[in-house]
């Protein structure tokens, strides 16, 4: 059983009754994107790979969004998360990202964003890594410790240039940013690492089974990692 919505748990032996606890953290995890995170199939792919670790119990996952659509569904998945069809970072960054935050407090985010600020909003690279920077910002202002996941873009079945600079641009920001106290990470879904069109729907933007097999291979380890410092740390 979760003790807490918002809740990313240990299992400690304690000495008192000789047996396993659950420690509750103030934070949990957040799934934090566009379409690509609400209403595509990775995010059931990564619990499973948290049940073949053994850490299904012992995370939350959170945010204001639940479910899923058209995706086969593990037992116990949980389904909360912060992906919001059709949105950008740029908005994102200036109108949601704190008051989401400071509401779940997480331990850990993990975010793909800048698709849509590309292909709607036509933002620049700087326009969609500065609002990274902001994002974070309001991560850290929530909980200092806070780890962070970023994803390179998936591809577009146009091989839009902006997303390749946004991509070419992150390794950078990263070095910039990263800390001992809150390190950030990368989970490379993008065309050089593998990604191919022929991952994609039809309409050349979202996943396809096979996509969302190469982001959940890409995000889980990442995830994994971090799920352990957060209970190494406790």
């Amino acid at each position: 059983m979760k003790l807490s919505r918002f809740a990313l748990f240990a299992s400690l032996t304690s000495s008192t009754v000789g047996q396993a606890v659950k420690v509750t953290r103030r934070g949990g995890l957040v799934l934090l994107g566009d379409s690509i995170t609400e209403i595509t199939c990775w995010r059931p792919l990564v619990w499973e790979q948290l049940v073949s670790a053994g850490l299904d119990g012992s995370v939350d996952f959170v945010g204001s969004m639940s479910g899923v659509q058209g995706c086969s569904t593990p037992a116990g998945f949980d389904a909360d998360h912060e992906g919001h069809s059709g949105w950008q970072a740029y908005d994102i960054a200036r109108n949601n990202i704190a008051d989401w935050v400071q509401s779940t407090t997480p331990d850990i985010v993990q975010f793909m964003l800048g698709t849509n600020d590309v292909n709607i909003g036509k933002h620049s690279v700087d326009d969609i890594i500065g609002s990274y920077t902001m994002m974070l910002e309001a991560m850290r202002a929530a909980n200092p410790n806070v780890k962070v996941i970023v994803d390179k873009l998936i591809p577009t079945s146009w091989s839009d240039p902006t997303i390749e600079a946004v991509n070419t641009a992150i390794p950078d920001w990263v070095a910039e940013q990263t800390t001992d106290e809150s390190p950030i990470a990368i989970a490379d879904c993008s065309a050089a690492a593998g990604f191919t069109t022929g991952m994609l729907q039809g309409d050349g933007v979202h996943p396809n089974s096979q996509g969302d097999q190469f982001i959940a291979e890409q995000v889980g380890p990442q995830l994994i990692q971090f799920i352990e410092d957060v209970q190494g740390s406790l």
